[in-house]
């Protein structure tokens, strides 16, 4: 084996083998996780919990809202951790990173109430099966057919045709003539 050929070899073995090492660790924990979570959330979309009418596709939908915030969450974690330890491979202190992060968490909380509000209602409402597309509800002096439910926004279609987007973290009172 000629020298340039050991030293690459020398050299790759250290830093940028971990660095390869990570990333693909990463990939293959976000893949394994997603499917884990897109599993369960079929299971529990396709499961029978509260028999009755309608009901199945109500909480399908219900879990696939879920699934798609529990992916999104499980892959942020993933890759933030792995970005971290990408950047202590090339030498960054990551002790003054994560106190900086903590400060300015703290920071976008107080700024980002409204936010962190309407998402915290909208998986209340959710788990809670306040209502669901297709269910008509008045909410203040809005009465319409529900045509999306998100963890933050609602949209209702008004009987004139006008299509509303409430905060769920607004909603404060909601009637739902759909349900019984």
């Amino acid at each position: 084996m000629s020298e340039s050929t050991q030293a690459f070899i020398d050299w790759f073995s250290g830093a940028p083998l971990r660095i390869v090492s990570v990333f693909l660790i990463a990939l293959i924990c976000n893949s394994v996780g997603k499917r884990a979570i897109d599993r369960a959330v079929a299971k529990l979309a396709s499961a029978d919990i509260k028999p009755g009418p309608g009901v199945v596709a109500r909480q399908a939908e219900r879990a696939r809202t879920i699934g798609t915030v529990l992916t999104s969450t499980f892959s942020a974690f993933v890759w933030v951790i792995a970005i971290g330890m990408i950047l202590g491979e090339f030498g960054f202190d990551l002790g003054p990173v994560i106190a900086s992060a903590g400060i300015i968490g703290v920071a976008i909380g107080l700024g980002a109430q409204t936010l962190v509000k309407d998402i915290l209602s909208g998986i209340f409402m959710l788990v809670e099966d306040q209502y669901g597309v297709g269910d008509t509800v008045k909410v203040g002096d809005i009465e319409g057919a529900v045509e999306k439910v998100g963890l933050r926004i609602t949209t209702v279609r008004d009987t004139s045709g006008t299509l509303w987007y409430l905060r769920n973290g607004e909603i404060l009172v909601v009637g739902n003539k759909s349900k019984n």
